[in-house]
């Protein structure tokens, strides 16, 4: 299995980032808007649209708000399996690091979803960053 770390600092409270991060049907418009063009909340799970036109469905393993935590897994016919997690940690002066992993099957799939994973996070940090301190 492909395990996947991708990592950014942002220029802003890791309390306000994990309240966007956490927002579980809010994507779209407080994480990564634009390579996220949609999300649609359905039992247990969201359908994510990205600017591509892909749509994937996402279902929700759980949070942790004490550790800032946020784990889903993806279901699709390319994957045999995907799990991830973003995780916000405290940097220090209002900034703090978002952290996302993810863990594929099969392994050749590890530079399609890292890549995808790097578009993601270039969004999310320019997005999350202008959260006012």
């Amino acid at each position: 299995m492909a395990s996947i770390i991708k990592e950014t600092d942002i220029d802003a409270p890791a309390e306000a980032v994990w309240d966007a991060v956490a927002d579980f049907g809010a994507v779209h418009r407080r994480f990564a808007p634009g390579f996220v063009t949609d999300v649609q909340l359905v039992p247990g799970a969201r359908m994510v649209t990205f600017g591509d036109g892909s749509v994937v469905k996402e279902l929700f393993l759980g949070a942790d708000a004490a550790r800032r935590r946020l784990a889903y897994c993806v279901q699709s016919e390319r994957l045999t399996h995907h799990s991830a997690s973003f995780q916000v940690v405290e940097a220090g002066a209002g900034r703090c690091r978002l952290i996302w992993t993810a863990d594929v099957l099969p392994d050749e799939m590890a530079t399609y979803i890292g890549g995808r994973m790097d578009e993601g996070l270039k969004v999310a940090q320019q997005t999350l960053g202008r959260i006012p301190a």
